[in-house]
């Protein structure tokens, strides 16, 4: 008769805790952790981790499966890359509260911020709620191959409130503030972990028009922050507006952490554009904050982040040509064929990109930033390489360039564009935001920008780059990077259940041939809601992957079992 569920043996146990690595066993009963070091008994089922790392399942604080976990039980692509607990409801953006005839205009938000085709949606979505507390009981009826929490998303619970005058950006009046403070306590106590807002201006609706969320004032967010505190419980995540002085929004996202009284997080960047100093003003800030005690962290990137142009992508450098917009919707054979005409291409090649959204317009128009994307994915590209660099030393127009380049591998080349953190081609910015003792790995948008972009893959590619492949200088030791993946986030989002290889806590486990640990290159593949394209990115190295105490993935395949299920509220190490 077994004495555990499973046991794995021999494996270099790195806890999440920050504690270098040692061999051992690892025994797993009933969903939790039940002994580690020598573990004489045996297992139902046992595991040879020999010359391999067990690791704890990574934790993701900044994902948008807000819909994607109501129409699938795969949170790919990030269970591809050993998480075990994503968090969504990120970026202020999110479909709940929501009344049936706000619907449309949170499917419009989700569509231009977070890049989700409307059809997907509109296929997909269940929309059997309409409070918060609903959409929870909704969330709570799924079968998940990870484990999901969620956030109160700033867009979805001021149009709940105020209606098309949220669209419209009118100031709340003081009832609408009772409401939004009322309802904030309201998710928290059912279960949210927190509340999220945006104040970054390239957040719109595909046809340009700003998100709900942004020019809120000060009273409006320190209403939510306020709801946080009636709660006693919840944290704040905020994307700050990416341009102006760091300082200044820093200073707001303080207030709103102390009128709170709870932990706040915020991304940063490196922007390519705008004074090259302020990420730095903003790290600096952060270190006063955290001296004088306030929870306040930032999410940083362990790569640029970048996007992806392609044919079949949602942007590439002649998708708002007015030639090119009647192909928009047409297979990619058809693509290729119609871009293979030289009549067609000189007339492409004539003309200019149009369109109503501004952000979008300029996506298109900085394709020359871009670098080809090699047989294996390159995040660090030689400036040599870039586009317009290319073009330039083969006497072409950019233009001229990337055309030929789209055309590459039948189609299907990706060009990649290394936007924030590589303004100087390279990751020191990066390095030293890794290094701030107030900083946590996130950003990396899984659920989201399923035509943009695939950085769902940042734990398989922070392992690599930053502990195997990092200059001796530059190298984070294996346990640190580790603890970056697992127990920090998790703590700072109030999950201190999991994260953590100890006694009595949540099975969450990787095991991991660190040697073999690689990424391959994305690909498109259409098995969304209504054959919805997206981008997926496979990788080498994960052994297996474990939710409470069942394995989900054996060598990077699913083994079908759904053990993910929605985590309401904080959670405690058990004793």
């Amino acid at each position: 008769m077994a004495d555990y569920d499973l046991v794995i043996r021999g494996g270099t146990i790195v806890d999440g805790l920050g504690n270098p690595g040692a061999v051992g066993d690892l025994a797993v009963q009933d969903g939790r952790i039940a002994a580690i070091g020598r573990v004489d008994g045996r297992g139902r089922e046992e595991i040879d981790a020999t010359g391999r790392i067990v690791t704890p399942g990574f934790v993701d604080v900044h994902t948008h499966y807000d819909g994607q976990a109501l129409w699938e039980t795969r949170l790919a692509p990030s269970s591809n890359h050993g998480v075990t607990t994503v968090l969504m409801g990120n970026c202020g953006v999110g479909f709940a509260p929501c009344k049936p005839d706000q619907r449309d205009m949170l499917v419009a938000v989700m569509e231009g911020v977070e890049d989700v085709p409307e059809v997907v949606m509109t296929e997909g979505l269940p929309w059997n709620w309409e409070t918060f507390p609903e959409y929870l009981d909704a969330l709570d009826a799924r079968a998940l191959d990870v484990d999901v929490a969620t956030q109160l998303p700033h867009s979805a619970l001021r149009v709940f409130v105020m209606g098309a005058r949220a669209a419209d950006h009118e100031p709340p009046n003081a009832n609408d503030l009772a409401q939004m403070r009322a309802l904030t306590t309201e998710a928290i106590r059912a279960g949210a972990l927190g509340v999220s807002t945006s104040r970054n201006l390239m957040h719109r609706t595909k046809a340009g028009e700003l998100a709900p969320s942004l020019f809120s004032e000060e009273d409006e967010l320190t209403a939510l922050a306020h709801g946080l505190r009636d709660a006693d419980d919840g944290v704040f995540q905020i994307i700050p507006r990416v341009m102006g002085p760091a300082r200044d929004e820093f200073a707001l996202m303080r207030r709103l952490a102390e009128a709170a009284g709870r932990p706040l997080s915020y991304s940063l960047l490196q922007m390519p554009a705008g004074d090259p100093a302020e990420w730095r003003a903003s790290l600096d800030a952060l270190t006063d904050a955290r001296d004088a005690g306030l929870p306040i962290r930032a999410q940083v990137a362990p790569r640029p982040v970048g996007m992806f142009y392609g044919l079949d992508l949602s942007f590439h450098p002649f998708s708002m040509h007015p030639s090119f917009r009647p192909l928009l919707d047409r297979p990619l054979t058809d693509k290729v064929a119609a871009m293979r005409d030289p009549d067609f291409r000189a007339r492409l090649l004539a003309e200019q990109p149009e369109d109503s959204n501004p952000v979008s317009l300029a996506t298109v128009k900085a394709f020359r930033f871009a670098y080809p994307m090699g047989e294996t994915p390159d995040y660090e590209p030689d400036l040599a390489d870039r586009i317009d660099n290319r073009a330039a030393a083969l006497g072409l127009s950019a233009e001229e360039y990337a055309y030929d380049l789209l055309l590459e591998q039948d189609g299907r080349a990706l060009l990649y564009q290394p936007g924030a953190n590589y303004r100087d081609g390279n990751l020191d910015a990066v390095h030293t935001m890794l290094a701030h003792p107030g900083t946590v790995v996130g950003l990396a948008d899984g659920g989201a920008h399923y035509g943009m972009i695939c950085d769902a893959s940042f734990p398989t590619f922070y392992l690599r780059r930053w502990t195997v492949d990092a200059a001796p200088g530059q190298r984070i030791a294996l346990e640190t990077a580790v603890a970056a993946l697992t127990s920090e986030p998790a703590d700072m989002i109030g999950l201190g259940d999991r994260g953590r290889l100890t006694v009595g806590a949540k099975a969450d486990i990787n095991i991991i041939d660190l040697a073999a640990l690689r990424l391959h290159n994305p690909s498109v593949v259409n098995d969304l809601p209504a054959g919805g394209r997206r981008l997926r990115q496979l990788a080498d190295g994960y052994d297996a992957t474990i939710v409470s105490g069942v394995v989900t993935y054996r060598g990077g395949t699913h083994s079908g079992a759904l053990p993910g299920r929605l985590v309401r509220g904080a959670r405690r190490l058990a004793a």
